[in-house]
């Protein structure tokens, strides 16, 4: 069971910790500048969150695909121009959703105190409150702010940097030492799949060819495969989804850990965190609930501080989707 005093521990642990991996942030950067900054983003996305509940689910991928790939620097909320293809319409980010939330949000900033607040700080403490508004009410990890908006946003980056759900443990670690990050935060940020779907085709290959050969992945649990067969039309279905946890996708704890050890996984990537003893010890770590809670807020404060611009660098867009004309 969460419980009100654990969590609000976990928050004070995580600021004390969360210190040392900011950089430039820190907390309450706009206090003088915009202080209402963050009371708005934590209204709206009240009113988001109870019209659509699966909005932690979106915010958190949007607020990883956007932290990989040229750091925490908003690039993903760019639109594309007559000249340069965004990140936004790459293939791996064609599912993304939530743009529009993020614009409400810098509009009624915008309104309040224009050109202070960057968009990347608005999608990471927007994806902190949708957790806290969704699951907890008490918010599982500090969000340090000054962060800076990019103005570069190119498609083939972002094919280049988000690690795909087919990749192997190797392939895995190596994507997220590049963004200094560790085996063990692999694991830990993993378990946002815990909430949200995904699409067969993402995952369909493991049905029925996983080899070239019409067979089904060896490593993932035969009741599991049938269940999904039942969901999945074939490889070329890219409409169905289905609930990255089978337990249940609609609340955020450390069942993720006790799916992955039923080989339940529902990702080659999922099931590659059982391949070697180091990731399958942490694994079994994050079973404890409380370890489990401890170890997100912390791996999350580590990657929204990936490459983030802070002080004079990039600017801060007045429209999230536009860099500034000037």
């Amino acid at each position: 069971m969460k419980t009100t005093s654990f969590l609000v521990a976990c928050v004070l642990l995580s600021c004390f910790l969360g210190a040392c991996h900011g950089g430039n942030l820190r907390k309450n950067f706009y206090r003088n500048s915009c202080p209402q900054a963050e009371a708005i983003v934590k209204t709206k996305i009240q009113q988001h969150v109870a019209a659509r509940p699966e909005l932690p689910a979106k915010l958190i991928r949007m607020h990883f695909h956007d932290c990989f790939v040229r750091g925490c620097d908003g690039s993903v909320l760019l639109d594309s121009t007559a000249t340069s293809k965004a990140e936004k319409d790459s293939i791996p980010n064609l599912s993304l959703a939530g743009y529009d939330v993020i614009d409400d949000i810098k509009a009624a900033i915008e309104a309040k105190c224009s050109g202070i607040v960057s968009c990347a700080d608005i999608l990471a403490l927007a994806t902190r409150d949708a957790f806290s508004v969704r699951f907890n009410n008490v918010p599982l990890w500090e969000v340090l702010t000054g962060r800076r908006d990019g103005r570069v946003s190119t498609a083939s980056e972002a094919l280049a940097n988000l690690p795909p759900p087919f990749f192997n443990f190797t392939q895995l670690k190596q994507s997220f030492e590049s963004k200094k990050l560790t085996v063990h935060d692999l694991v830990v940020l993993s378990s946002a799949h815990t909430i949200g779907v995904g699409h067969c085709n993402l995952f369909s290959n493991r049905l029925f060819n996983f080899t070239g050969k019409g067979d089904q992945d060896p490593s993932l649990n035969p009741t599991y495969a049938d269940f999904l067969k039942t969901k999945c039309q074939g490889l070329s279905d890219t409409t169905t989804t289905v609930e990255l946890d089978p337990n249940g996708s609609t609340k955020f704890d450390n069942d993720y850990y006790n799916i992955l050890v039923q080989n339940k996984g529902l990702f080659q990537s999922d099931a590659a965190l059982l391949t070697t003893k180091t990731s399958r010890n942490i694994v079994n770590e994050l079973r404890n609930q409380n370890k489990f809670y401890t170890e997100f807020g912390q791996s999350m404060q580590r990657m929204g501080a990936i490459e983030v611009l802070t002080g004079s660098a990039g600017e801060i867009r007045h429209k999230c989707s536009v860099v500034n004309s000037n």
